[in-house]
């Protein structure tokens, strides 16, 4: 136990903290790569903040970090590649972003798989778009190797940081760690939450579109018998 985990003594109960510290030794670092292999900001935040309380080590987080951001990335873009059009279609929000997408890496494609990962709300459908691209699969294993070196790195620094910053505001965070946990856990759900909502409302306006031209096809069909009888 290193002086950080020992002051945090000081403040959490025994039991808690020995918890705490066996599920992160046992799952901790797994659940990192499966949040970053999907879309994990708020899981990198997260590990970033209890490496800067001793749970957890920075540089085992940053490289994991890396290998699920980069692996996920991979997988995306080689789907995007076989069944791009079929991914997207799925979700009507996924369909207009990936359109956006599209837009975007024909005007500047290497800037983009090198950033998106930086851009929030992008990381599943961008490389999605990029594989529809058709940009080079070796370019993109070195650029998106790239992109996930720095990302990993940031985030993770600036999240080791970010308790830093709040020991010399608070003068004595380890008072206040559970609640900061609480509270990146809370904002990780509330984002998921908000982009859940979205892609609901996005999904039922696709349905009433869809609705609507049905609506107006029958329409159409019934008046051109009417026509055809009217000719006669």
């Amino acid at each position: 136990m290193n002086a950080r985990e020992g002051v945090g003594c000081a403040f959490i109960s025994p039991a808690p903290q020995k918890m705490l510290q066996q599920f992160l030794q046992d799952f901790g670092y797994f659940a990192l790569f499966l949040g970053t292999f999907f879309e994990g900001e708020t899981i990198l935040v997260l590990a970033g903040f209890l490496a800067f309380r001793g749970y957890m080590d920075i540089n085992l987080v940053v490289l994991v970090a890396f290998c699920g951001s980069y692996a996920g990335d991979q997988l995306w873009y080689f789907m995007g590649r076989r069944h791009g059009r079929a991914i997207l279609a799925r979700k009507p929000r996924w369909q207009a972003m990936g359109d956006r997408a599209l837009d975007h890496i024909r005007r500047h494609p290497d800037i983009w798989v090198l950033s998106f990962r930086f851009v929030y709300g992008l990381r599943t459908v961008m490389p999605v778009a990029i594989g529809l691209s058709g940009y080079p699969p070796r370019r993109y294993l070195l650029l998106n190797g790239i992109g996930a070196a720095v990302w990993a790195l940031a985030l993770g620094a600036a999240a080791y940081h970010f308790g830093a910053i709040l020991e010399g505001l608070l003068g004595n965070v380890k008072k206040y760690e559970l609640w900061v946990l609480g509270g990146l856990l809370v904002l990780g759900l509330l984002l998921w939450l908000r982009r859940r909502f979205r892609t609901l409302r996005a999904e039922r306006k696709a349905a009433a579109a869809d609705q609507a031209a049905e609506a107006e096809q029958a329409v159409a069909q019934q008046q051109k018998p009417r026509e055809g009888r009217d000719g006669h």
